[in-house]
């Protein structure tokens, strides 16, 4: 029997090295960013502040009467004569209204939690949308990418208008290219729609989440796609807060799909609250 020969010094201690690199993968180096890691804040600081835009308004007519089920759809309540405007922009006193404040680069801190941004009703989930007088309700949210063994509920589209047949086509959107995520048709036999596997296939590079009934096709919503817990959507006064954050230096962005975004670099300190307003254009 041969006598083996014992590998040791920085020769083999470098090749050890490459070994144990390679068998851990690559893992979310080709996007330049760690995974996302859960863990407890101890005395988080907050970063809390306004969204500014005094930018032109976007809103699209829609003649009801023209579109399929008009009965149904002409009973939206801001519906007059048949007519409706979908108003993209609200910036009421030049504060902007559902813009997503969310930070880029955290690593690690407070854990995931459903959101409640829209009551979902019994067995929400994380992001759910509703049809309802041929509308979608809420108009801008975030998405997420569906972890691991996460069966259901990541995103639900639930439809209130019985006897119309709805169809969500769920697309991400970079630039003026568009790529389908789901397409799921409701009806009275089917009042929920359940997207969670489809939102496994998010990359990094994803941002823009956009949501259209393929029936009646003016009905549209939008949601930025985010990859930590540390976002909020701004109320009717353009205000926002992100808490339990650990001290530390970040870029945090502003975004609206129609009124644009902005990005600052801001210190949190452990127990502070900082304040940081925007201005999108």
């Amino acid at each position: 029997m041969k006598n083996r020969r014992r590998m040791n010094g920085p020769g083999f201690a470098l090749l050890a090295l490459a070994v144990i690199v390679l068998a851990q993968g690559p893992g979310n180096a080709s996007a330049g960013k760690p995974k996302y890691l859960a863990a407890e804040v101890v005395n988080g600081g907050s970063i809390s502040g306004v969204i500014k835009y005094n930018g032109p308004l976007k809103d699209v007519r829609i003649d009801l009467m023209k579109e399929k089920n008009s009965e149904t759809c002409a009973k939206h309540p801001e519906a007059k004569d048949g007519v409706r405007f979908d108003r993209k922009i609200l910036r009421p006193n030049a504060l902007l209204q559902d813009a997503v404040v969310f930070i880029e680069n955290i690593a690690t801190g407070k854990d995931w939690r459903k959101n409640s941004g829209v009551a979902g009703g019994e067995g929400a989930g994380f992001t759910n949308f509703h049809f309802k007088n041929c509308d979608i309700v809420p108009k801008i949210a975030v998405v997420r990418k569906t972890a691991k063994r996460e069966p259901l509920r990541n995103l639900t589209v639930t439809t209130h208008d019985g006897g119309v047949l709805h169809n969500p086509i769920g697309y991400l959107v970079a630039g003026s290219s568009r790529k389908v995520l789901f397409n799921k048709p409701l009806s009275a036999e089917r009042s929920v729609a359940d997207a969670t596997t489809s939102l496994k296939r998010l990359k990094k590079k994803d941002k823009h989440f956009f949501l259209q009934c393929g029936q009646h096709n003016y009905m549209e919503a939008e949601a930025r796609v985010v990859w930590n817990p540390y976002f909020s959507v701004t109320d009717a006064n353009g205000s926002f807060k992100l808490g339990r954050i650990p001290a530390g230096k970040y870029q945090v962005t502003a975004w609206h799909p129609y009124a644009g975004e902005q990005t600052q670099e801001i210190i949190v300190s452990e127990g502070v609250e900082t304040k940081a307003d925007f201005t999108v254009k």
